[in-house]
């Protein structure tokens, strides 16, 4: 048996979910986590929409540990609430509508064994069904998609990636910093830690967008983002960088995703038919961008999904 509640206390691997979308979104994700893994984990989720959504989780998957959070935390504050409840010495970190394959923890166990501080894998599309969805992935994931160069790293993906959890535990204060994995990231690397990159150990994202939602959620990505970045940062440069991203940041990602998914030798056909809709997509995220460095976060990260 892979997963079980009574196999939480022998744990080898925590999972770690903030439920930020919707139980529909959720159920796949733990459905897959929950089958022929090849090792024995334990799932935490963190939980942000409401008790009707804990309810559905605690009647179809018994076995995964809940944790109600307020409805406006965020993502980054999710994740160290639930690492705070991890008995495993090991913690993987995905999102709700990550599908994992078979096999997918023992792989991430086993590359972490003989790696050091971190190791993430690669994202590919699982939303396929429109040209929003794969416009949208591509926009975010370009440059997560396998093939990718094997070995250290200077970063790793947010949503497929295991840590030891000895290193969780030193960067503690780091995590309450309530900001993006990148963070975290270049806090390992600064304290002589590696990350690692494993790119045959692929995930699906199966993220389903509308047009509306994903240029918000680019806009609030982007903010949120830039915002933790200019922290105390004087205007005197807040003002340049912020007018930067407004003017150049869109036509640089735009350029960038082009490239990535060509360097890559696949998903030429849904790039081109993607290319309109990148537009759009690339100007919320230079405006996000530009507002988080003018103006600070807001309240963008807790609307994150």
């Amino acid at each position: 048996m892979n997963f079980s509640a009574d196999s939480a206390a022998s744990a080898e691997l925590s999972v770690i979910i903030p439920s930020v979308n919707s139980y529909d979104d959720l159920d796949g994700c733990l459905k897959a986590l929950e089958t022929g893994q090849g090792a024995r984990i334990e799932i935490i989720v963190a939980d942000r929409l409401g008790e009707q959504v804990r309810h559905f989780i605690r009647r179809e998957h018994p076995g995964v540990t809940v944790i109600a959070v307020a409805p406006d935390t965020s993502i980054p504050r999710m994740r160290a609430i639930a690492i705070r409840k991890a008995s495993a010495p090991a913690v993987a970190v995905i999102e709700d509508h990550v599908i994992v394959p078979h096999g997918w923890a023992r792989a991430m166990l086993d590359a972490l064994a003989t790696a050091g501080d971190a190791v993430g894998g690669t994202v590919d599309n699982a939303a396929t069904g429109t040209w929003v969805d794969w416009s949208a992935f591509l926009c975010e994931y370009s440059s997560t998609l396998p093939p990718l160069p094997a070995g250290l790293a200077d970063w790793l993906p947010g949503n497929n990636v295991i840590y030891r959890a000895e290193t969780l535990r030193r960067l503690a204060p780091v995590l309450d910093e309530d900001k993006w994995e990148n963070r975290l990231h270049d806090a390992i690397r600064s304290a002589g830690g590696t990350l690692t990159r494993r790119p045959e150990i692929v995930v699906g994202h199966k993220m389903h967008y509308s047009f509306g939602l994903y240029m918000s959620q680019r806009y609030l990505y982007s903010r949120s983002y830039a915002g933790a970045k200019s922290g105390n940062m004087p205007w005197s440069r807040r003002l340049p960088i912020g007018l930067a991203a407004l003017v150049l940041l869109p036509p640089m990602m735009f350029l960038r995703t082009i490239r990535n998914v060509r360097a890559k030798g696949r998903y030429r056909r849904e790039l081109l038919q993607a290319l309109p809709l990148l537009v759009p997509f690339c100007l919320a995220w230079g405006a996000g961008e530009a507002v988080g460095y003018l103006f600070g976060p807001g309240k963008a990260l807790s609307r994150v999904r």
